[in-house]
């Protein structure tokens, strides 16, 4: 895609919301990553000027202040580890040596007082992540919250296979490794925590409700990807993303890659709708919640991907969209066809205006 080639305004259903406190916690969040010193100086100094405090304000709008602190800390940890070790660090080439670190941080995870990674400034951060965890959260949403670290480190594995060797993966593994290395998934558990309920595991485990959340990471992690194109593409460094996959395996240009990818989310997007409003219906009102938080997310980091300086400065301005449209580019019901994620059609019955000939599985009540 050529520097210039101008991202359309998205399609976003969910109007913008924050918490009211929102400065005061990108403050905080500051002050945080300096006492832990997380990442080298250079990096630290960009984190703190990507508003990351309020990106959290705005996926728990109305939480508990000290959850939403505690959300923005962790963000910013993440992009200490992701940006650190796994883009900028040698170890983002080494993922025999990265799967080694992680392992050893998922342990302080796990373990806040192992006497491992003593002087690492990284696990210093954690271990303190780990003890709010505690303090906000349920045993039930600790043991989930460490469950979708491993998930996170395990794809940021994956993913430094394909750096190292400069390879690109089909959009079917593609699709599968960005439901985890966007570190979507281990935001979740303080979705519940930040205001303060623990999901049933009737509810949580059920086939849909996990399908509404992978349905909402898709759409965060292909909006970034949309989002950040321009600048990944223009840096010296590997990078991939969702267009790149569409171009190299799709035979796609990069002006066409661009819709494909905008039509892909806007169909994920329309059943994510549907989905949740099926569910709301049927669901208690946690699991209610729940999926309002799933679309605040979504809605967030919309919010943030086209105002942050993470992606655009008043010196060299991206080109994104300074606001969103009202209405898809695409609703079809027909799945992608994308096989790890095509179970998602089959959840909810056929609309009138359907397809003929598609087969769908009515979901089952989620309560």
């Amino acid at each position: 895609m050529p520097p210039d080639l101008i991202v359309p305004p998205l399609y976003s259903p969910f109007p913008p919301a924050i918490h009211p406190r929102h400065a005061e916690i990108d403050v905080q969040t500051a002050a945080w990553a300096e006492t832990f010193r997380i990442g080298t100086e250079d990096l630290r100094g960009r984190l703190v000027r990507h508003d990351i405090g309020t990106f959290a304000a705005r996926i728990l709008p109305e939480g508990h202040e000290e959850v939403v602190s505690l959300l923005s800390d962790f963000v910013l940890w993440l992009f200490g580890v992701d940006d650190g070790h796994c883009e900028e660090g040698e170890l983002g080439r080494r993922p025999g040596a990265l799967t080694g670190y992680l392992h050893r941080l998922l342990r302080v995870a796990q373990d806040p007082e192992a006497g491992i990674l003593q002087q690492d400034p990284l696990a210093a951060g954690l271990r303190d992540l780990r003890l709010r965890v505690d303090r906000y959260g349920a045993p039930g949403q600790r043991a989930r919250w460490v469950d979708a670290l491993r998930e996170y480190f395990f794809s940021v594995v994956w993913e430094a296979a394909h750096r190292r060797s400069g390879t690109v993966p089909c959009l079917d593994d593609y699709t599968l490794m960005r439901l985890y290395d966007g570190a979507t998934t281990v935001v979740l558990p303080l979705l519940e925590m930040g205001y303060g309920y623990e999901l049933q595991p009737h509810e949580r485990d059920h086939d849909a409700v996990r399908a509404a959340a992978e349905m909402a990471s898709f759409v965060i992690t292909w909006d970034n990807d949309i989002l950040s194109y321009n600048k990944e593409k223009a840096g010296s460094e590997y990078y991939l993303n969702a267009l790149r996959v569409l171009q190299e395996h799709q035979g796609l240009g990069p002006r066409e890659a661009l819709g494909y990818a905008i039509h892909q989310r806007d169909r994920v997007m329309c059943l994510f709708q549907r989905l949740s409003e099926h569910l709301g219906r049927r669901g208690s009102p946690q699991l209610r919640q729940y999926l309002h938080s799933l679309a605040c997310f979504i809605r967030a980091a919309q919010d943030w991907g086209v105002s942050s300086l993470r992606y655009s400065t008043p010196d060299d301005p991206a080109p994104v969209p300074s606001a969103f449209r009202d209405t898809p580019t695409d609703d079809s019901d027909e799945p992608l066809d994308i096989p790890v994620i095509a179970w998602w059609w089959e959840l909810l019955p056929v609309r009138a205006s359907a397809s003929p000939g598609l087969l769908h599985r009515p979901v089952q009540q989620a309560a």
